[in-house]
């Protein structure tokens, strides 16, 4: 029989990643990496290393181009997540869905809670799932803990589309991925979204679909 390989160290791992330099490769649904628990990070790549691994999900995030990066998305199972949203939206849009523009945020460790009842239900997508998305209803306000990329406590509440996003990228740390609480009934390809589903709320797809909203 043979001997299980012993498990790389992260640090060696993020190091081999960063060594090709440009964008990392954002890995696709169905890599188990995506599916477990990431592991808390304690200090695993060292402030000159973290800090270099910060910049490539940056750099990753924006020429995917995306909203937020979680690092098991490039194949690294670490509790750190990237988000930034410029928000380049119609007015509807922004008035409809609370999206609001976001400056760039390193989150470590984070952790969400619900901030009130409300749920709001609006199409999502992935990088991790090219080419399509799904109605998902998300807590409206949530309030966000953890840290910083350098150690600083964070504790803030965000709602809309922000709340949105950082319960998407924390999502991703707990193996948990959109579908997993999409309608299932709203799937979409990108093409039918901008064919059919590109209006503010998707009350329209609910109806003729077949899915409820909350």
């Amino acid at each position: 029989m043979a001997t299980p390989r012993a498990r790389q160290p992260v640090a060696e791992q993020v190091e081999e990643l960063l060594a090709a330099g440009g964008p990392l490769d954002i890995v696709a649904a169905g890599d188990p990496v995506l599916r477990r628990p990431s592991e808390p990070y304690e200090g695993q790549l060292g402030p000159e290393l973290l800090a270099r691994f910060v910049e490539a999900l940056r750099l990753t995030m924006r020429a995917a181009p995306g909203v937020g990066l979680a690092a098991p998305q490039v194949g690294v199972g670490l509790r750190i997540a990237v988000l930034e949203d410029p928000a380049p939206v119609p007015e509807e849009v922004r008035r409809v869905r609370g999206r609001v523009p976001q400056p760039f945020r390193v989150l470590v460790n984070p952790a969400y809670e619900p901030h009130g009842p409300e749920r709001a239900a609006f199409f999502e997508g992935c990088l991790s799932v090219p080419g399509w998305q799904a109605v998902v209803a998300r807590h409206a306000e949530v309030r966000l803990t953890g840290q910083d990329d350098h150690g600083r406590a964070l504790d803030e509440v965000f709602t809309g589309w922000p709340a949105r996003i950082v319960q998407h990228e924390t999502d991703h740390l707990d193996g948990t991925l959109y579908l997993d609480r999409a309608e299932l009934r709203s799937l979409s390809s990108s093409e039918a979204m901008a064919r059919r589903w590109s209006q503010p709320t998707p009350a329209a797809a609910a109806r003729e679909l077949g899915f409820r909203l909350p």
